[in-house]
């Protein structure tokens, strides 16, 4: 049981994506604090006057409880796109590199798909003899000769 685990944790797949996910972990704190150290300032400073962010007092003036804060949303939002650039251009593009010099291909395109005349799901693969959801025959693709089993 132990060897099976060990065997597990050992796999090539297993280890880059620990190694991705620590990666993204640490770059999540550098993107968070240009975040709060950059760009809140500089959205708080948009609003002027002494206000503590972009956004608007609903009830009592200094009650944070009641203050819509549009500037720190923005904030997360800028966060959030920077951080996917990041994961995207430091681990998925060079995954993509390695595994397609290894002869697979990872996050390709999708192939072509069509619509069960019956549950109307849009997901079917165009070369299904079944639907996944229904289970009903699906017609053959035009153009081409039957695969062969």
């Amino acid at each position: 049981m132990l060897r099976g685990f060990k065997n597990f944790l050992m796999r090539g797949d297993v280890i880059v994506v620990a190694v991705g996910l620590v990666t993204a972990l640490a770059f999540s704190t550098l993107i968070k604090a240009f975040t709060d150290s950059v760009i809140n300032p500089v959205i708080a400073r948009l609003q002027g006057g002494k206000s503590v962010g972009l956004g608007w007092q609903l009830g009592a003036q200094g009650n944070t409880s009641t203050y819509v804060n549009i500037g720190s949303f923005i904030s997360a939002l800028i966060y959030f796109i920077i951080f996917m650039a990041v994961i995207y251009f430091l681990i998925v593009v060079p995954y993509k590199y390695t595994q397609r010099r290894r002869g697979a291909e990872v996050f390709g395109e999708p192939g072509p798909l069509k619509t069960c005349p019956e549950c109307l799901a849009e997901d079917i693969p165009e070369a299904a003899r079944k639907c996944r959801y229904c289970g009903s025959a699906q017609p053959r693709p035009s153009g081409g000769a039957a695969p062969s089993a």
